[in-house]
Formats: structure tokens, C-alpha cells, sequence
């Protein structure tokens, strides 16, 4: 059996983990942007990491799961994480990480049947120029992933000179 304090401790670690993003906090000289002096977030901006219910990681506790108060959604990322996470990326010089945080942060509005339709459909061979632009409107229309649409526009041209898309 586990000891409640360990698991406790692994839940909080997970939080932690997924937290690596950054922060906007308005202030009349303009927007706070988290660097790497607020890393890591779940230690120095715990108050600002929440899930994407609105709990924080205060109350993402042992006991909550075990009540059954603390649900899977409670312990997702947030966009607003993903982005502090990627301002912190941007902050050390890792701007290729930074990107791709925020193209996850648009992915988490989408669900996941949909997601993995759209995976199977970027495979070679799999679809039409026509059918991967309709997926980039769709997610540059629908859920506002203009960073993941922008991607599967690029794929579609690629997978057109390289004779990769479906017949």
C-alpha cells in the first residue's frame, strides 16, 4: 500500500510538470511575461497554476481523489499554463519548444476522437491536398488553432511535392 503522503507528493510532482508555462499578468506598465526566475511554476507561481476547472494545485490533495472531488479533468493542463510554459521556454532562448507548447495549448480545445482522426489523416497516403485543407480551416476556423492549422497547410504542400498524398 502506498503511503497517501507519497502519492500526495506524486500528484503534486504531475501538477508541477505540467505547469512549465508562462504567465501574463496585467500591470499598468503593460503584461508581465514569466521567464526563467519563475521557474519552476509549481514553486513560485503556485496561486497562478490552475486546471482548467479552476482548481489549483492547493487543492489538488490524496484525499480529493480518494473522496472522488478531485476528477481527471482536475488535473489537465490548462492553455494558460502551456503558455507560461512557453514563455519560460522563449525566456532561456528555446524558442522551437515555445512553439510547440502553444501549438498544444490550441490542441486542448479539440477532442481527442477528433485529434486522432486528424493524426491517421496526416499519415502518407491517407488523404487528399483538398481533405488536410479542409482539416487547417476547420482547426484555424472551429477551435482557433492557427498554429496547427498553419502546420497541416505546410504538411499538405509537402506531402504534395513529395508525392505523399492520397490518389
Amino acid at each position: 500500500m502506498i503511503d497517501n503522503s507519497v502519492l500526495e507528493q506524486m500528484i503534486r510532482e504531475v501538477m508541477a510538470g505540467m505547469a512549465k508555462a508562462s504567465y501574463t499578468e496585467p500591470k499598468a506598465g503593460g503584461a508581465r511575461r514569466v521567464t526563467e526566475a519563475d521557474y519552476p511554476l509549481s514553486e513560485k507561481m503556485t496561486e497562478v497554476i490552475k486546471a482548467p476547472t479552476g482548481k489549483t494545485l492547493a487543492d489538488i490533495t490524496i484525499d480529493g481523489v480518494l473522496s472522488g472531488s478531485i476528477t481527471a479533468n482536475d488535473v489537465k493542463i490548462a492553455p494558460e499554463t502551456l503558455e507560461m510554459q512557453a514563455q519560460v521556454a522563449e525566456s532561456v532562448g528555446r524558442e522551437a519548444f515555445a512553439v510547440n507548447l502553444r501549438r498544444a495549448a490550441e490542441l486542448i480545445a479539440i477532442p481527442d476522437e477528433r485529434i486522432l482522426e486528424i493524426y491517421n489523416a496526416l499519415r502518407p497516403y491517407r488523404s487528399t491536398k483538398a481533405e488536410l485543407l479542409a482539416i487547417a480551416d476547420e482547426l484555424e476556423g472551429k477551435y482557433s488553432a492557427k498554429v496547427n492549422g498553419k502546420l497541416v497547410r505546410e504538411a499538405a504542400d509537402l506531402y504534395e511535392k513529395r508525392g505523399r498524398l492520397k490518389e
